[in-house]
């Protein structure tokens, strides 16, 4: 993994020895954040524009000066994910709230297993919110560190509640179907950048949207996940109790191949 300062002429090396991006993350003044993976060995991304407004747009509702401008950032990052070629990078774009200052971490991506996709997840719940549900601040990564460590083993993600009722993952957003009604949180959660194009999917697919957060506890017939690095990921069990049948359903299998075409389609050139 590698960390670099951006400024708008250079690319800046910060020394650390911070070994994951949730460490470098840590070590930094408070800010916004964004992660993405890129895609077609190296050379594509989705969605970039809207990984950096994650960052752009409250710097600008706080009156920051980004040591960066998007343009310049887009080609800097380009730069960096060289590096890596062939092998896709996970990268990680933070802007401090101190002075606008911007970081990019790298570090190579591995897909996801396809027995993942195959055999689904199990995932566990917190009561643990997000101070404020529609920025990425970073102050989050801090403030669940310890409950991070508790994704291990068989445990795929954390789910965050109030009052009971599932609103998103810790880093993920969580949807739940019933029949052919998909149902996820609208309200006091991160809007994903893949969750905008998933219910856009689901809509093309004949199905219904629902706006509203299940219960922890509550039956319905699929569950799955999704993020910018990992697509969709089905889930199999919350808390060890099995969602429907213990398996991936049939609309979660619909909806990850129409999310796959729609990458293969949408994804914009990095490098080249």
């Amino acid at each position: 993994m590698f960390t670099f300062k951006i400024t708008q002429s250079a690319n800046i090396p910060y020394l650390t020895q911070a070994k994951t991006l949730d460490e470098v993350t840590r070590e930094l003044p408070d800010g916004f954040y964004t992660t993405f993976s890129t895609l077609s060995g190296g050379t594509k991304v989705l969605g970039l524009r809207a990984h950096l407004q994650r960052l752009y747009t409250p710097a600008a509702e706080m009156g920051l000066a980004p040591s960066v401008d998007e343009f310049t950032l887009r080609g800097q990052v380009a730069d960096l994910v060289k590096m890596n070629l062939p092998q896709e990078s996970r990268v990680r774009l933070i802007l401090t709230k101190d002075d606008g200052t911007v970081y990019v971490g790298v570090q190579p991506f591995e897909p996801l297993p396809e027995t993942v996709c195959r055999n689904g997840v199990h995932v566990i719940t917190s009561s643990i919110v997000r101070s404020d549900p529609r920025i990425k601040g970073t102050d989050f990564i801090t403030q669940s560190a310890e409950l991070r460590k508790q994704v291990r083993g068989d445990v795929f993600e954390i789910l965050l509640t109030h009052d009971g009722k599932i609103l998103e993952g810790m880093t993920s957003n969580f949807y739940g179907i019933k029949g052919k009604t998909l149902i996820t949180a609208q309200e006091g959660i991160l809007l994903g950048v893949t969750r905008h194009a998933i219910l856009r999917l689901a809509r093309g697919e004949g199905m219904s949207i629902e706006y509203h957060s299940l219960k922890a506890g509550e039956e319905f017939d699929e569950a799955f996940l999704t993020s910018s690095s990992r697509g969709i990921v089905p889930i199999v069990s919350i808390d060890q109790n099995p969602v429907g049948q213990g398996k991936v359903g049939a609309w979660t299998k619909t909806l990850s191949q129409a999310y796959q075409a729609y990458v293969e389609k949408r994804s914009e050139n990095l490098i080249g």
